[in-house]
């Protein structure tokens, strides 16, 4: 399979990476993130752990369209298909409309939006000609109810989870299937100095799971949404 992952070297990215390349195919991938260092440190973990896998890594500004137009290109340089598309990036920046500092609707839009919008839109046209692929958007529950400090943020999951419904219809002629992933509470960089030790969210390994899970159903199947909570609930 040929994997796409955008934010892949930490969190739920990460996770999701690996747990496609603990895979006995031998998959290949093509990765990015905002950091050329880390990408390569991530590229030769990879490789060193799962020596089946093709591990190609290129930094990418998703909140750039050009930086974005770049990646896809280099991809489809190289790739014929596109078995499976996570478009996983994305910012938080915590805050109410109210309050929360100037340019954070316009920074969380270009990157949890825009930036998985012009991916997608780049890469289609290869995923219908062969009628083949998976897209993952990683929205949130923040996409569907607000909550209290949740902002710009959750307007820009909000518009994510419904690029995400909308494209989902438009490739059903096209044997492309679209998942929308809704998360609460993970492990991750923005629940950074939380105490687990009570185990109270969740690993991005569960997350990682459900995608690797849903990517191998029958051609005629499509999980259209994963919702997935803390077992005590949301925080």
């Amino acid at each position: 399979m040929i994997i796409v992952i955008t934010g892949a070297t930490k969190g739920i990215g990460k996770a999701i990476a690996e747990a496609f390349a603990q895979d006995k195919q031998g998959h290949t991938f093509y990765l990015c993130a905002r950091s050329e260092e880390t990408l390569a440190m991530l590229g030769r973990e990879l490789q060193g752990r799962f020596p089946r896998t093709n591990i190609f890594t290129k930094a990418c500004d998703m909140g750039d369209a050009a930086s974005v137009k770049a990646f896809a290109a280099w991809i489809l340089q190289a790739a014929d298909k596109i078995d499976v598309l996570v478009n996983n990036a994305g910012v938080f920046i915590p805050g109410s409309v109210e309050s929360e500092e100037e340019g954070a609707l316009e920074k969380m839009m270009s990157v949890n939006l825009y930036g998985t919008y012009h991916l997608t839109r780049a890469l289609l046209p290869v995923m219908t000609a062969t009628r083949n692929g998976h897209i993952f958007n990683i929205c949130s529950i923040a996409s569907l109810k607000a909550y209290s400090n949740g902002g710009s943020y959750s307007i820009s999951k909000f518009a994510l989870y419904g690029f995400s419904q909308n494209l989902r219809e438009e490739m059903k002629p096209h044997g492309v299937k679209v998942t929308a992933v809704l998360p609460g509470a993970v492990l991750t960089e923005s629940w950074a100095g939380f105490d687990n030790s009570s185990k109270r969210i969740m690993e991005a390994s569960d997350i990682a799971r459900l995608v690797y899970a849903a990517s191998f159903l029958s051609p005629q199947a499509c999980v259209e949404e994963i919702v997935i909570r803390p077992q005590l609930g949301d925080l």
